[in-house]
């Protein structure tokens, strides 16, 4: 059973709200743009690319290896803007924590 007071903090949503700020919508905007025109416009135009990279035509490579391994760089580029994020929201909280400097 999920922790019940978690949502009570947040006024019942189960995500925090800074999750849904304008950055972090546009970085996952942007990453599912990534991931749309690796998955599915790369691979249909890939099928025209037919000149042999080693016993398999180009466009094999870019389907089988290339989208996985665009995949991975997907993740990679949203754990580390997420980290920045974070960092940066962090900073902004101990700036407004600290004592004025006279």
């Amino acid at each position: 059973m999920p922790h019940e007071g978690a949502h009570d903090e947040q006024g019942g949503a189960p995500f925090a709200p800074d999750l849904h700020d304008a950055r972090h919508l546009w970085l996952k905007a942007g990453l599912l743009l990534v991931w749309v025109l690796v998955s599915f416009v790369a691979c249909y135009f890939a099928r025209d690319l037919q000149f042999p990279v080693g016993q398999w035509p180009l466009s094999y490579w870019i389907a089988s290896q290339g989208a996985v391994l665009m995949f991975i760089a997907i993740v990679c580029v949203y754990c580390a803007a997420m980290s920045y994020f974070e960092r940066q929201d962090r900073a902004a909280e101990d700036a407004a924590d600290a004592p004025p400097h006279a």
